[in-house]
């Protein structure tokens, strides 16, 4: 296969994800919209930069994208010097955005008709992840295109699963997103129950979590959240993003999440507070803030 990859996006995420495809030997051309950070990845790691995506689209084989949410992967795609006008039949377009199953479904059949392939894969594990290569990515789209994909993103990631149609990577980041916001509100609970009822909350949960409370959230964030800090990668801003895709989602297919849409509300009460670039552990901050004012 050829070496020749494109990568737009280059975030929190996407810098170092193709940062890993620089030093597995790649030869990368790299797209991002400020363009301050492409010539930052580009001094650190090397390859070209685009001026546009169509530019960076030209000549690769695989071209990745990684960026905020429906507009902005309409814009570097099929907007004016998008990386669709620039791709050749044959290649490859891998989008590692979180975003709806509608917009990945709209793209793949204008990428049909242009004669190339489209991948949704929507990643997990946050920045640590991404930068430690270590990430889960949930892919839909065509078997030929996954197996030829697969072994590049296998370079950032430790979990690379195909789910058959496009658009299913994005319904099981939704499920992702569904499960990992109701087990930070619950171990925000948890929390903030100890502190209130008196008890050492460090000797809780290093007992606790050795047993069938123990979760990622757990393991990961419980200190933090104790110690009021919340600067660990993915925002409430951008939580709420994917959250009212998982609500318009389950509106549109009759899926019943009750819980799921109050803690997006809890979120919307974070933001109020000025949270919106807090991480997602920060629901923690919206129960504390109550039992200090009573």
């Amino acid at each position: 296969m050829s070496k020749k990859i494109a990568f737009i996006g280059l975030g929190v995420m996407g810098f170092p994800m193709a940062g890993h495809l620089a030093k597995a030997g790649y030869q990368m051309t790299v797209f991002n919209r400020t363009r301050s950070k492409a010539q930052k990845w580009v001094e650190t790691f090397g390859g070209n930069l685009a001026a546009t995506p169509q530019q960076a689209a030209e000549n690769a084989k695989i071209i990745f994208a990684c960026v905020g949410n429906d507009q902005d992967l309409e814009q570097i795609t099929i907007g004016e010097h998008g990386a669709f006008h620039g791709m050749a039949k044959n290649t490859i377009f891998v989008d590692h955005t979180t975003a709806s199953a509608h917009v990945e479904r709209k793209l793949f059949e204008i990428a049909k008709q242009r004669g190339f392939s489209m991948l949704d894969a929507p990643i997990s594990g946050g920045q640590i992840g991404a930068e430690n290569g270590v990430l889960t990515v949930m892919v839909g789209g065509e078997e030929n295109a996954f197996q030829i994909a697969e072994s590049v993103m296998q370079h950032y990631a430790k979990k690379i699963k195909h789910f058959g149609n496009i658009g299913n990577g994005q319904l099981t980041k939704m499920v992702n997103q569904i499960c990992v916001v109701g087990l930070i509100q619950g171990l925000a609970e948890g929390l903030h129950f100890a502190k209130a009822a008196g008890l050492d909350v460090n000797a809780v949960i290093e007992t606790i979590s050795k047993g069938a409370a123990q979760s990622w959230q757990m393991d990961n964030r419980a200190q933090t959240m104790i110690e009021g800090k919340f600067d660990f990668g993915f925002a409430v801003d951008w939580a709420r993003k994917d959250l009212g895709i998982v609500l318009e989602e389950a509106r549109a297919n009759g899926a019943h999440l009750p819980i799921t849409a109050l803690i997006d509300q809890f979120y919307s009460e974070v933001q109020a507070m000025g949270g919106n670039r807090w991480d997602t552990s920060s629901l923690i901050t919206r129960l504390e803030s109550r039992r200090k004012s009573k």
